[in-house]
């Protein structure tokens, strides 16, 4: 069963982008751009929403490779 968690494997800060992007089986690095995209346009404040998704989504129980 597929779940959302912060990525270990694909991070950049975080591992929200990372793990969004495994989840809807994306590229991190569209999921990335769209996200910076979307804070520069002002339509939703996207670093508050970052950082809401550091803290509420669990990190992935895989061990780092």
């Amino acid at each position: 069963m597929k779940q959302l968690h912060r990525s270990r494997r694909d991070r950049v800060f975080a591992g929200v982008c990372g793990g969004i992007g495994e989840y809807f089986e994306i590229d991190s690095n569209l999921v990335r751009l769209i996200w910076i995209l979307i804070s520069l346009a002002g339509v939703v404040p996207g670093v508050l929403l970052y950082l809401l998704a550091w803290v509420i989504l669990p990190e992935d129980d895989e061990a780092e490779p």
